[in-house]
């Protein structure tokens, strides 16, 4: 309640507070916004979405729709411009960093002798392959 006092705009005298947030805006009304630097912003994009002859339209709002236009664009652009990793990627990474993280931990654990018994050391050599592996699709992602 306290914010609404404080934040009175023009037209608060001639309706309360809840009727003047859901009261659709008019040009006029919104020209007054422009000019005193006090439209609230959920009110921008109704007024950016009301489809309106320019010539209505007073410089502000002309200036505030075609920044929306400009953005709008900007990210359409941007969102074309990425390309996204297939959906097994993220899993194949993580799989192989687990599996040399596991093949590290059974070397350790059974006294450097299992995964591959015959290999001996070379054991530490394959569990770091899997997680260089896993490291450098991870850097690859998108």
């Amino acid at each position: 309640m306290a914010d609404e006092e404080l934040h009175k705009t023009p037209t608060d005298g001639q309706m309360d507070a809840e009727n003047a947030k859901n009261a659709p805006m008019d040009l006029a009304e919104a020209a007054t916004y422009a000019e005193n630097d006090e439209i609230p912003v959920g009110r921008i994009q109704e007024i950016l979405n009301q489809t309106i002859d320019e010539k209505d339209m007073t410089p502000q709002m002309r200036r505030m729709m075609q920044r929306q236009q400009e953005n709008t664009k900007r990210v359409e652009e941007s969102i074309k411009g990425t390309k996204a990793n297939p959906g097994w990627f993220v899993p194949v990474f993580c799989t192989l960093m687990i599996i040399g993280l596991i093949w590290a931990v059974v070397f350790y654990l059974t006294n450097y002798t299992y995964p591959i018994p015959a290999i001996g050391f070379w054991n530490l050599l394959i569990a770091f392959g899997f997680m260089l592996a896993g490291f450098i699709m991870m850097v690859w992602w998108r």
